[in-house]
């Protein structure tokens, strides 16, 4: 199966990159320990246990945690890969996946994915926890196809 040629648009990508970090564990679980701190704070400060600086406190590191994760991170990765500017065309072929732009190419054995994920725009094909290409899905004809061929090869 051949793809379209396409190029990425930023806006979707950021969005993508947001759905990556949220889904990861570590940062759930981070973003919910920030969360019942933030409650129990309030709790405590209404219940006059706590003053209002240590409130303050916990506000701001819930603030500051959902800027850096919901703004900062996938501004700052954007901003670094020059992945995001180029064209390709990405090939699924039974063996492998191969992504060609003007400059050259590249393939992988489907072997080399761990995992993928599904957004609302993109394939997340993941080839450790934190390394993972994005495929839009408007660059197929048939998305069915081709989340049915990465179900198969990306177990």
């Amino acid at each position: 199966m051949i793809s379209e040629f396409f190029t990425y648009n930023k806006s979707q990508v950021i969005q993508a990159l947001r759905f990556h970090f949220i889904s990861r564990k570590e940062i759930k679980f981070t973003i919910i320990l920030v969360n019942v701190f933030a409650i129990a704070s309030f709790v405590f400060y209404f219940l006059r246990q706590i003053n209002s600086l240590a409130f303050l406190f916990s506000s701001g590191m819930w603030f500051v945690l959902m800027i850096s994760f919901w703004f900062a991170l996938p501004y700052i990765i954007y901003r670094r890969s020059v992945t995001f500017q180029n064209r390709f065309q990405v090939i699924f072929s039974d063996s492998e996946m191969t992504i060609q732009t003007e400059k050259g190419s590249r393939s992988w054995p489907w072997s080399a994915f761990s995992t993928y994920m599904e957004s609302p725009v993109y394939f997340h094909l993941y080839f450790d926890t934190r390394t993972f290409f994005l495929v839009p899905k408007a660059a197929f004809s048939d998305v069915s196809e081709a989340r049915h061929l990465l179900k198969n090869k990306i177990k």
